[in-house]
């Protein structure tokens, strides 16, 4: 009997470690293998069906903007980091490259972060700039982005254009097909002015 329970005891600790594996490994590769249920999708099946069914609806026709707007912010800010960074070094964001005016934004959004009490969104400066900042920074540095870039007063426009867009999905609002397709016009604008 102690042989059957040293082999079932032996068991269910190989299918814990298989499970930490496979969390662990989803993780990594940012996946999901059906094994187990995630947390966040819990609370999101149990509460989900209390909003109304228009609200649902809109969420999921703006979440694809979102998805968009958050993979064209990442790039921006990951084109501005590693250009400065490979032209004025690993301290970019403190040498004068960076106007003060953005450091002083960027320092009170930060402060804001630390005093909620609550996890800050990044440990890097350039995540807590808006496009307003982004632009300010690449037009400030042009010596270094004029290679990148077709035209400042293209920079200047599409970096507007994207702000303003960026208002109603990053809180929570629907935007009109109008402003769908200004969005669309925007993100080629953006690719098209890169050199």
């Amino acid at each position: 009997m102690n042989n059957v329970e040293d082999y079932l005891r032996s068991f269910g600790m190989s299918g814990l470690l298989v499970t930490e594996e496979l969390r662990a490994l989803e993780k990594e590769l940012g996946i999901r293998l059906g094994h187990s249920q995630i947390e966040r999708e819990v609370s999101i099946t149990e509460y989900y069906p209390q909003f109304e069914k228009k609200v649902r609806e809109e969420a999921a026709s703006m979440a694809r903007h979102y998805e968009l707007f958050y993979c064209l912010e990442s790039a921006i800010r990951t084109l501005i980091s590693e250009t400065l960074q490979e032209s004025v070094g690993a301290d970019w964001w403190n040498s004068t490259r960076i106007p003060d005016a953005v450091k002083k934004g960027v320092g009170e959004r930060v402060k804001r972060d630390i005093d909620s009490g609550m996890t800050r969104r990044s440990d890097n400066a350039i995540d807590y700039t808006n496009f307003g900042e982004l632009s300010v920074i690449i037009i400030s540095n042009w010596d270094v982005f004029g290679t990148i870039f077709s035209s400042q007063r293209a920079v200047e426009r599409v970096m507007n254009n994207l702000n303003l867009l960026r208002g109603p999905i990053a809180h929570c609002c629907t935007i009109s097909d109008d402003e769908v397709q200004r969005l669309q016009l925007s993100v080629r604008d953006w690719f098209r002015m890169i050199g």
